[in-house]
């Protein structure tokens, strides 16, 4: 249920193993939103290992190699070849998402997935097997299913009607964006800026033809409102000035898209499968955007749901396997993106003392980072990771 990116992929990798695949995609064709539009270089080795990576790369891609932080300077204070320094050896790969989309649900349909769009799932029922009810052109439908999969986002329909409880984290960060075109940001750099004091970040995300999504995030007891729709184009451009990004990439940048505002509070359904229905993606759990690794997430989820069905012909056993596993990296993720929310957003005195330990330690030795965000979940997030990143050895 739903053809973006997780849901092709896995489409897609199931249908390569001889499974009969339905993808049920509400959009006749993809459209422009603000939303995740690159791969960290864990992100980038799920993509590979879904066998996705080479025609994104090649037909849609652009390769961010160097991962520049700016704290309040023209030249950034901590500048990493992240192809040298990460366990992929890779950088992060940004797209445009709806050609991204266009491509990985095309290919879903090469490897023999049936693919309906311009339809719209109307309820979920839960159990063995498990039904659903699809309306397409006026008609309506019941499929059963081996096993549904949701993968239709943060306002999932499969995950209400399946009942499954959903966490949310206190409200905390606001994280907006847009896409922007003649933007003269170096193509091969994220540029990263942050403004702890005042609770801002800045993200520049270059793509081909001189495309880069750029992003603004903020605490939320530092800004009032959000920035949405084209009258707020103009204070995104202040806000991102001030953080740090050079005032001369907007002179003839002119906005190709729309600009929104999203929570950055992260959600997540503890143990997303029950009765026949899986869970992955925003649909399973949505990270912090700030830290940009909602689509490394949901090509894990891919993966290691591919790899659980694979392994076993009870696809009931499967089905757990991979809510177990997701638990226990997403648990890892939010973590991770829950320290950086505290070291480099987080306001107040009790924060600033904070970073008066912990942020010269970090630009004296850049490894204390914790790298989740970039190396993946597997890499060191234990208080003994914390107390390093936090400098409190």
């Amino acid at each position: 249920m739903g053809g973006g990116l997780g849901a092709s992929a896995l489409a897609r990798a199931t249908a390569q193993h001889g499974a009969r695949v339905l993808v049920v995609e509400r959009e006749e064709r993809f459209r422009d939103r603000v939303r995740g539009e690159a791969l960290s270089p864990w992100g980038v080795a799920e993509a590979k290992a879904l066998g996705i990576h080479e025609f994104l790369a090649t037909q849609c891609g652009n390769e961010l190699r160097t991962w520049n932080i700016y704290l309040g300077g023209p030249e950034p204070l901590i500048a990493r070849d992240l192809i040298e320094t990460t366990p992929q050896r890779a950088g992060w790969l940004t797209f445009y998402h709806p050609a991204m989309q266009e491509l990985v649900l095309e290919a879903a349909a090469r490897a023999g997935a049936e693919v309906r769009r311009g339809a719209r799932v109307l309820d979920v029922q839960p159990g063995r097997p498990p039904r659903v009810q699809i309306e397409l052109d006026g008609r309506r439908e019941e499929v059963e299913a081996r096993l549904v999969v949701g993968a239709d986002g943060r306002a999932s329909m499969v995950r209400r009607a399946g009942q499954f409880s959903v966490t949310h984290d206190p409200d905390r960060l606001l994280f907006s964006g847009v896409l922007f075109e003649n933007f003269p940001a170096p193509s091969d750099a994220a540029f990263h800026a942050v403004n702890p004091p005042m609770g801002r970040v800045a993200l520049l995300f270059p793509q081909r033809g001189g495309r880069v999504r750029a992003y603004v995030g903020w605490h939320k007891d530092m800004r009032e409102g959000r920035l949405q729709g084209a009258a707020s184009l103009g204070h995104f451009i202040e806000e991102a000035v001030g953080i740090g990004v050079p005032t001369e990439f907007f002179t003839e940048a002119r906005a190709a898209g729309p600009l929104a505002t999203f929570d950055g509070a992260e959600t997540w359904v503890d143990h997303p499968y029950r009765d026949g229905v899986a869970l992955i993606g925003d649909a399973a759990a949505t990270s912090d955007p700030t830290w940009g690794q909602g689509m490394s997430l949901t090509l894990r989820d891919a993966r290691v749901l591919r790899d659980a069905l694979l392994a076993t012909d009870d696809w009931d056993t499967a089905g757990h396997a991979y809510a177990a596993e997701h638990d226990a990296y997403f648990a890892r993720v939010h973590r991770a993106d829950t320290w950086f929310a505290d070291i480099f957003m987080d306001v107040g005195p009790a924060a600033d003392a904070r970073r008066e330990r912990a942020l010269p330690l970090i630009l004296a030795d850049p490894t204390r980072i914790c790298d989740v965000p970039h190396s993946g979940p597997e890499s060191p997030c234990d208080e003994t990771a914390r107390r390093r990143f936090f400098g409190e050895e």
